[in-house]
């Protein structure tokens, strides 16, 4: 049994625990937050076979349930997964800590000395599925910033999510700072779910990590503020000017190296100067990838299926896209405009103008020129594990990492100034 388990406390006593805890994190060191997240890691890495055993079972449970492929991919951790996440935790640690950055100051004409600080958003509340990796990621990225963290996974993590949770919390433990820093609701209820959505006064972000029905659910009953890590309908759009062969390779490790992650390539854009060309190659490089094309597309690809406006809405994540061929690059960005989800959208052309139109039309959190949209991630990015990836415009936009953990405070200094 986890000696730091939250199996008892309700959802009201986590959130309590979690703000007194996020006080606490704000007046901490860069130094102790970052002895807590190494311990952590070094927890990780010593109990992973505990790990890996309750893992397994859930995976068991999951597959004899009936769970489709790619969610049994999302929850599954294997020794090198859990490596992973042991590196993530000292990757996190090793990056330069944002909170007390002055972004900038300046003196007014009276004296008044006035800075913007980098600080806490004090309670992060992340809500999602099936991963049990997102735990520790979460956590450190939340720690690391002097935010506490309240975690609601899904039913069929809840185990291994306990043990990981565990682990963080003996290592908040160890650096001496608050366990309840770090919090796990393992009741995972419809009316928990709920319930956790609207902790007014507890949580100061929320952050989703799920598909569409999870982004409804927020929709319809959160109240407290959030940040929607959306669905990632991407699309790539290889021009007229493409180098074919790098098109190639760009299409093939978009769809194919990850397909059940957000920043999978879901839709194949082609100029139709290049299709009859390029889209039979492309079809004997992914043999596995179904392909649901338009009009043109089955022209050339007489073993495409027929794709309908649904499908290029869709956000497969699977063995499965949708194609369509475009007159020109204004084709490309209205097929995007109209059913991108804003999140990757990458170009692959061999012209700077045509590059550049896209980059500054295309209505995303990334837009990629000559490369996979599968670098489209804290990581790649150099910002350290992620905490999610923002389709939003407000707050913080892409993969965020640990400056979009903090907002900024305004600190004015004086010598005695009232106003006239």
């Amino acid at each position: 049994m986890p000696v730091h388990a939250t199996t008892a406390a309700t959802i009201g006593e986590l959130g309590r625990s979690a703000k007194q805890a996020s006080r606490e994190l704000a007046r901490s060191s860069s130094a102790e937050r970052d002895e807590a997240v190494l311990r952590a890691a070094d927890l990780i890495e010593q109990e992973a076979d505990r790990i890996l055993e309750v893992n397994a079972e859930e995976v068991g449970r999951f597959a004899g349930s009936g769970g489709d492929a790619t969610a049994l991919d999302r929850l599954r951790l294997d020794a090198a997964r859990v490596a992973g996440m042991a590196g993530g935790l000292r990757q996190v640690a090793a990056l330069a800590d944002p909170v007390g950055e002055v972004v900038e100051g300046w003196v007014r004409p009276n004296g008044l000395r006035i800075s913007r600080v980098r600080v806490p958003l004090g309670v992060v509340g992340i809500v999602y599925e099936n991963r049990p990796n997102v735990t520790s990621d979460a956590a450190g990225l939340c720690l690391k910033s002097g935010n506490a963290v309240l975690l609601r996974g899904s039913s069929s993590a809840v185990a291994t999510n306990a043990v990981i949770t565990d682990l963080l919390r003996q290592g908040l433990e160890k650096a001496g700072l608050p366990v309840g820093a770090v919090g796990l609701v393992e009741d995972t209820s419809h009316e928990s779910a709920v319930e956790f959505m609207r902790l007014d006064g507890v949580i100061d972000c929320l952050i989703p990590r799920g598909g569409p029905s999870l982004i409804a659910a927020i929709r319809e009953h959160a109240t407290v503020p959030y940040v929607l890590d959306g669905e990632g309908n991407c699309h790539v759009y290889v021009d007229a000017a493409a180098d074919l062969d790098a098109a190639l390779a760009i299409v093939v490790n978009a769809k194919t190296s990850r397909p059940g992650v957000c920043n999978a390539m879901e839709t194949l854009l082609v100029h139709r100067g290049v299709a009859a060309e390029f889209l039979p190659r492309l079809a004997a490089a992914i043999p596995a990838v179904t392909l649901l094309g338009d009009e043109a597309t089955r022209a050339v690809l007489l073993s495409a299926g027929t794709a309908t406006e649904a499908d290029y809405a869709t956000e497969f994540l699977g063995p499965a896209m949708a194609v369509a061929v475009v007159a020109d690059l204004d084709g490309a960005i209205g097929h995007i405009a109209r059913f991108g989800s804003g999140h990757s959208e990458a170009i692959v052309t061999r012209d700077l103008a045509t590059a550049d139109r896209f980059a500054v039309e295309v209505d995303a959190a990334a837009v990629v020129v000559n490369a996979s949209t599968r670098f489209v991630d804290g990581e790649e990015f150099g910002l350290g594990a992620e905490i999610g990836i923002s389709t939003q415009k407000l707050h913080a936009r892409g993969p965020m990492g640990l400056r979009e953990l903090t907002c900024l405070k305004y600190v004015v200094r004086g010598d005695g100034q009232v106003r006239a």
